[in-house]
C-alpha cells in the first residue's frame, strides 16, 4: 500500500490506476493479486484495498501543504513582499509602512473649505495598496466621486523617534511621485459622523507610486520646483513644492513624535490645489521637477475578486 500510495502522490494531477491495479501495464480486469475480478473474494478484497489507496491519496495534497508550510513556518502563505523600482539600480526598495499627510498646500485646505489655521495630521495605507507605475487601476467600489491628489513621495532609510528637525534629512534615501486615490465622498460623510477617514482613503489599489530616485541622483534635497497632474492631457493640478506649508523636515520631525519611523517607510507630502475625479478610461500622468512622471489608467470596476 505504501507504494501504491507513492504513486498516486507522485502526480497530484492524476490518480495511476494501473499502479492501483498491479502495477504498469496490469489489465484492468485483474485485481492487485492477479486473480480475476470476478472471484468474488478477491474482487471484494481488491475493491476494498484500492478504495483505501484513493482514500490515502486524497489526503495526499493537504499534507504536502501542510509540509511545506512547516519548512516556511507560518501556518499560511506569507504575503507578497511590496516594493519599488529605484532609478539607475537594479536594487529595489522595500516598502514598510505608508503616512500621507493631510492638507499641507493653503490652496488645496481652501478649495475643500477646512480650517487653514490647523497644524498637520497624518494618516495611512497599507503597504500591498501600492500600485507600479504605468499600471491600470480599477475604478473602486462604494464610491461616485474617485478623486486624485498628486503628492511628493518621501521615501525613508533610516528614522526613529522624536527626531529633530536639523537631522530629518539624514533618514531621507530618495523622493517618488506619488497619487493619494480618495474615495471623496465616502471621506467626507466619515468626517461629518465624525469618524476615521480609512474607509474613503485606504482600499484597494489607492497608493500608486512611482520609481524612487536616490538623493545621491538627485544632488539635492526636493523643497522648490514644479508638481503637475494631467488627465487625458488636460492639466488639473498645477503646484510648487515650495508652497507646501509644512516642508519635508517639518514632516518628518511632526510624524516621528507619533510613530516610530524606519527604513522603507514611504511619507506622501499633501497635494495641491485641483483635486477633482476621474472615471474609467481616464489617464493620469502626474509629474515633479527632477522625478520624471507616474502615469497610470482608469478601469472599469471589476465586480469580484478571489483573495
Amino acid at each position: 500500500m505504501l507504494l501504491q500510495s507513492g504513486a498516486l502522490a507522485a502526480d497530484r494531477g492524476q490518480w495511476h490506476f494501473a499502479e492501483l491495479l498491479g502495477g504498469p501495464g496490469a489489465d484492468p480486469g485483474f485485481g492487485g493479486t492477479g486473480e480475476p475480478m470476478s472471484n468474488t473474494n478477491t474482487g471484494r478484497r481488491d475493491f476494498l484495498l484500492t478504495g483505501a489507496a484513493l482514500g490515502a491519496a486524497a489526503a495526499v495534497s493537504p499534507l504536502a501543504t501542510q509540509a511545506a508550510q512547516a519548512q516556511t513556518g507560518y501556518v499560511i502563505p506569507a504575503p507578497d513582499a511590496t516594493s519599488l523600482p529605484v532609478v539607475g539600480s537594479a536594487q529595489r526598495f522595500p516598502v514598510r509602512r505608508i503616512y500621507c499627510v493631510g492638507r499641507n498646500y493653503l490652496e488645496h485646505i481652501r478649495e475643500l473649505g477646512n480650517d487653514e489655521r490647523q497644524p498637520p495630521f497624518f494618516f495611512a495605507k497599507h503597504r500591498d495598496m501600492i500600485v507600479q507605475n504605468g499600471s491600470n487601476v480599477f475604478y473602486p467600489g462604494l464610491t461616485k466621486d474617485y478623486q486624485h491628489e498628486l503628492e511628493l513621495v518621501v521615501a525613508m532609510k533610516s528614522g526613529g523617534e522624536n527626531i529633530p528637525r536639523e537631522q530629518a534629512l539624514s533618514h531621507v534615501y530618495g523622493y517618488g511621485i506619488g497619487l493619494d486615490m480618495t474615495r471623496r465622498d465616502l471621506q467626507t460623510a466619515s468626517r461629518q459622523k465624525e469618524q476615521p477617514w480609512e474607509i474613503g482613503k485606504s482600499f484597494e489599489q489607492c497608493a500608486p507610486c512611482s520609481a524612487i530616485t536616490p538623493v545621491e541622483r538627485l544632488g539635492k534635497h526636493l523643497s522648490e520646483g514644479k508638481i503637475q497632474l494631467a488627465v487625458n492631457g488636460k492639466m488639473r493640478q498645477d503646484g510648487d513644492l515650495n508652497l507646501m506649508i509644512w516642508n519635508v523636515q517639518d514632516i518628518i520631525m511632526h510624524l516621528s513624535t507619533q510613530v516610530g519611523l524606519a527604513a522603507g517607510d514611504l511619507i506622501y507630502t499633501g497635494t495641491p490645489a485641483g483635486v477633482a475625479a476621474v472615471v474609467a478610461g481616464d489617464k493620469m500622468v502626474g509629474t515633479i521637477a527632477g522625478l520624471g512622471e507616474l502615469s497610470i489608467t482608469i478601469t472599469p470596476a471589476r465586480t469580484a475578486r478571489a483573495g
